[in-house]
């Protein structure tokens, strides 16, 4: 009995199954294979820049921390409790002195020593008596004239930080001021964050870790000092080829990304390194995904072939769903920005008007400032013209109304130079005869030195003294400091100002009273800053003379002289074509 052949619309309905499940399986393979490439490149570039960007805070922090301590030494060695028991010899007070100075600073501990190198002070009482003549921060501190930075590795393990400073008094060395620099909190903070993270010196010497065991040696040999890897390890590191992972190195096992940056602190490197575990569980995720969304559809194949109808409902209902959480996703979204934007718009809106109103302070104060002088000098004019029409002396009294329309005048060439401040341009500057600005600046102060007697001593050259800059705002620098001259000298019982002009090749013009000198000469020269009784003054005459001298190219000083009074001198750059200046004045 013949066998009988298999119907051929049986036969020809597998053809279409096996191939759509063929098509499906290599399809699934290639979208895999690309998803992981792709994802893989694209997790890793995310890691390695989270990774730098927290490098680049562990730079910033530790050399913040650095930086913090280095001025510690400087302000410690001007102490005069310190400087007054290292002359004494009486340490009774020391200890307690630094105590109420360790928590303020943050530093670890801090050290007095004498110039024998013995501990006669410590915030770790410990170590008093200890000697460290032959250390090398106290040797260098001793030696130099600056704050000397030094690394130690102490006996029990790890890295000192220090920071010396020599303690002087009258140009004679008493001790050596030391401060130990807390990076422990660093190492800490990092161990809680990154996988290991060091820190290595210009010779890659690691001086700082969250590896113990790394300090004191360099890259290669650390890394090869951890434990073997297990089976379970070398199966994961046999498996990174094909995972298209970038591996700088492995560490405890697992493959890691190494990420340096340059520490601009004595050519220090920070170096972090970063597991590849977020990455490949998250591309295996997203491979999961795309699994088990191939199965899905695999089973859809089979189950749209058996049950076109039912899967077809099925599978529209599964796409409005997700196109509805979608929905909802990218509404809450928009919602956001939105709220993000109207929150960037109010802060904008408050951020120009701060602006506009410290803007608007500083123009007051300065129209003010600078007009007080000719209003001053106006109300003297106008009362002497009022004693001379009194005594029928009209001619001079019309001397007196020319000198207050001059001053009206002046009035607004300074207001309208207050405009054009903010512009710090150069394009009204001319050559200037310094004598010139100097005599019209004495004739405007007239009033004020006859009144107080005070007594003007002019040494100015014979040949014009030229610098590039405007005619008015020198004198205005002059006025300001004949100004302060004049309030320095109300308490001198003979005032005398002397004012000397000198030319070679800059200009130099010193202006110099009798009074009691300065007494802060680094809050000199800042706004609002004043010695004077309330309502002589708000303090911002030497500001603004300090930036018009800076506007000319020049600089504004002041220090105290040595047979007491203090002395301002303005220093500027010489106009050199001479000739044209003078063929123009001709």
């Amino acid at each position: 009995m013949s066998k009988q052949p298999m119907p051929q619309s049986r036969a020809g309905a597998k053809w279409p199954m096996r191939t759509a499940f063929g098509v499906l399986v290599v399809l699934a393979i290639v979208v895999v294979y690309i998803t992981n490439q792709y994802l893989t490149q694209r997790f890793t570039e995310t890691t390695r820049n989270r990774a730098e960007i927290r490098s680049t805070l562990y730079v910033g922090n530790l050399v913040s921390e650095l930086q913090r301590s280095s001025i510690v030494p400087q302000l410690l060695s001007r102490d005069p409790q310190l400087i007054g028991a290292l002359n004494s010899g009486d340490y009774t007070q020391s200890t307690q002195r630094l105590l109420s100075f360790v928590d303020e600073i943050g530093a670890a501990s801090l050290m007095l020593l004498d110039k024998e190198g013995r501990t006669v002070a410590a915030t770790d009482r410990n170590r008093l008596g200890e000697a460290h003549r032959n250390a090398a921060y106290f040797v260098d501190a001793m030696r130099a004239n600056t704050t000397v930075f030094n690394v130690t590795e102490p006996e029990a393990g790890g890295y000192q930080f220090t920071y010396a400073r020599k303690v002087e008094d009258m140009g004679n060395g008493l001790g050596v001021i030391l401060v130990a620099v807390d990076l422990a909190a660093l190492e800490r903070s990092w161990a809680g964050v990154a996988d290991a993270v060091f820190v290595a010196d210009s010779e890659g010497r690691i001086i700082l870790s969250t590896e113990p065991r790394w300090r004191g040696l360099k890259e290669s040999a650390a890394l090869v000092r951890q434990s073997a890897p297990s089976a379970i390890e070398r199966a994961i590191r046999m498996t990174q080829d094909w995972s298209a992972l970038p591996i700088d190195a492995y560490l405890r096992g697992e493959a890691v990304m190494r990420v340096e940056s340059r520490v601009p602190f004595r050519g220090w490197q920070l170096v972090t390194f970063t597991t590849y575990a977020s990455v490949r569980e998250k591309v295996n995720g997203v491979l999961a995904l795309e699994i088990m969304g191939f199965a899905i559809l695999l089973a859809g194949v089979f189950w749209l072939l058996n049950r076109k109808a039912a899967s077809r409902v099925l599978f529209f209902q599964r796409e409005s769903f997700e196109l509805r959480q979608l929905n909802r996703r990218l509404q809450r979204e928009i919602a956001e920005r939105e709220k993000v934007e109207k929150n960037l718009e109010v802060a904008e809106q408050t951020l120009a008007q701060s602006s506009k109103l410290a803007a608007l302070g500083e123009m007051s104060a300065a129209v003010s400032h600078e007009l007080n002088q000719p209003l001053a000098a106006m109300k003297t004019y106008l009362a002497g013209a009022r004693l001379l029409l009194a005594r029928k002396r009209p001619e001079e009294a019309l001397s007196s109304f020319q000198r207050i329309d001059d001053l009206i005048e002046r009035m607004g060439a300074i207001t309208k130079q207050l405009k054009s401040y903010a512009r710090k341009g150069a394009e009204e500057f001319e050559p200037v005869d310094v004598r010139g600005s100097i005599q019209s600046a004495l004739a405007m102060m007239e009033p004020q030195l006859k009144s107080l007697a005070v007594t003007i001593t002019k040494t100015l050259p014979s040949d014009p003294v030229l610098i590039v800059g405007d005619r008015l705002r020198l004198e205005q620098v002059i006025i300001n400091l004949l100004r302060n001259a004049l309030d320095a000298t109300k308490s001198a019982k003979e005032p005398q100002i002397d004012i000397l002009l000198a030319a070679g090749d800059t200009m130099r013009l010193n202006v110099r009273d009798n009074g009691p000198g300065i007494e802060d000469l680094d809050a000199l020269f800042e706004p609002f800053y004043t010695t004077k009784q309330p309502g002589d003054g708000v303090g911002l005459g030497l500001a603004i003379s300090s930036g018009i001298v800076s506007d000319f190219g020049g600089r504004l000083t002041a220090r105290n002289a040595a047979g007491g009074g203090a002395v301002f001198e303005v220093q500027l750059p010489i106009w050199t074509d001479h000739d044209e200046d003078l063929e123009a004045a001709e």
